[in-house]
C-alpha cells in the first residue's frame, strides 16, 4: 500500500469522521459539503480495500482496520498539524474554531458564563463542553478530541502540561435568616447543626470531613446528594448547612435566599488546574484560549476577595 498514491488531505477527513462519528458533523467541522466528505470516504475505502466506517443508526462506527489505522496514524498527523500551526498566527476575529473543553458540572457553571461573555466579540469561536471520566483525560487530550480539561489537581504523565487557574475556598451556606447567623460561626456552633454532604460518590466523606477529622471533629450528615444547587435549595428551606466552593456559592446566592459564611476551621483551598497535551502548547489558537480562561479565573478570584 503506497503512501504516494494517497492524498494526505484524506487522512484529515478520515480522522475527522473518526472523531465525529458522523458524515454530517465531519462536514461541518471540515467546512465541506456532505457529498464532498462522502466522496473522500469513497476514495479512502478504495485505497484501503475496507469499508472503514459502517453506519449503525445515526453513527458511523469504525471497522477494526479503521481503529488500528487511527491508533497508528493519529500521533503522526497531530505532530504534522502542530508543526504547521506554529507557523501560522491565529486570528480569532476572522477564523472559525471549535474548542473542546472537559468541565465538570460545577466548573461549567463558574467558567462558561464569563468565558462566553469574553468571546462575544469573536463570532467564529465555538465552545463545546463535555464531562469525561478522569481516567480518560490524558488519552482524549493526546488524541485531539479535547483541547483542554479543567479540574482539580490530578496525577498526570509528563506528556500532559497543567497550571493552576485559580484557588477556591470552602464556605458555609445557610438560609439567609438562619439563627446561626447571629454571632460568629464557631466550630462548636457549626458542629451543632445538621449538614448536607454533596458528592457524586454513594459513600465516603467529603473534603471538609477529612479536615474536620484532623481536629477530632465530626459532622452530623442529614442529607447526601449529588449537586450543590439542589443542596442549596434544601438549605434555603431548612436549617441544614452546606459546605461548598465559594465561587459556585456566589453564583447560587444570586438566585436563592441563602447566606455565605467563611468556614469555622482552617480548610485547604481547592486548586483548579488547566490541562493540555504538552506537544500542542505552542499552537497559537490554544495559547489564545488559555489567555481567555485565565481572564475568567482572575475575575472569579476578584469576586471571591470581595466576599471575604
Amino acid at each position: 500500500m503506497s503512501l504516494a498514491r494517497l492524498d494526505l488531505n484524506l487522512l484529515h477527513v478520515f480522522d475527522t469522521i473518526y472523531r465525529e462519528g458522523s458524515l454530517t458533523r465531519a462536514a461541518r467541522a471540515l467546512h465541506l459539503t456532505q457529498p464532498a466528505v462522502s466522496h473522500a470516504l469513497a476514495r479512502l475505502r478504495e485505497h484501503f480495500g475496507d469499508a472503514l466506517f459502517v453506519r449503525q443508526g445515526n453513527q458511523m462506527v469504525p471497522t477494526p482496520l479503521a481503529r488500528r489505522f487511527a491508533d497508528t496514524m493519529r500521533p503522526g498527523l497531530n505532530q504534522i498539524q502542530s508543526a504547521l500551526n506554529q507557523f501560522h498566527a491565529f486570528d480569532p476575529l476572522s477564523q472559525r474554531k471549535v474548542f473542546n473543553l472537559a468541565l465538570r458540572d460545577v466548573l461549567e457553571s463558574t467558567f462558561l458564563p464569563p468565558l462566553m461573555h469574553y468571546l462575544e466579540d469573536y463570532p467564529g469561536i465555538e465552545i463545546a463542553s463535555q464531562r469525561i471520566a478522569r481516567r480518560e483525560m490524558e488519552a482524549l487530550l493526546a488524541s485531539g478530541k479535547l483541547d483542554f480539561a479543567v479540574d482539580v489537581l490530578l496525577p498526570v504523565s509528563d506528556q500532559t502540561s497543567h497550571e493552576r487557574l485559580r484557588e477556591d475556598q470552602l464556605v458555609v451556606v445557610s438560609r439567609d435568616d438562619h439563627p446561626l447567623l447571629k454571632g460568629s460561626l464557631t466550630l462548636e456552633r457549626y458542629l451543632s447543626q445538621r449538614h448536607i454532604l454533596v458528592s457524586s460518590r454513594s459513600e465516603g466523606p467529603g473534603i471538609e470531613d477529612f479536615e474536620l477529622s484532623r481536629l477530632g471533629a465530626q459532622r452530623r450528615i442529614a442529607l447526601r446528594c449529588q449537586h450543590y444547587f439542589a443542596a442549596c435549595r434544601v438549605a434555603a428551606q431548612s436549617d441544614l448547612l452546606v459546605t461548598m466552593p465559594a465561587t459556585y456559592a456566589l453564583i447560587i446566592e444570586q438566585y436563592l435566599p441563602i447566606a455565605l459564611r467563611p468556614a469555622p476551621a482552617p480548610m485547604p483551598p481547592i486548586d483548579v488546574h488547566l490541562y493540555w497535551h504538552k506537544p500542542y502548547e505552542q499552537e497559537p489558537a490554544l495559547s489564545w484560549l488559555r489567555q481567555q480562561l485565565h481572564r475568567v479565573s482572575e475575575e472569579a478570584d476578584r469576586q471571591q476577595l470581595e466576599m471575604t
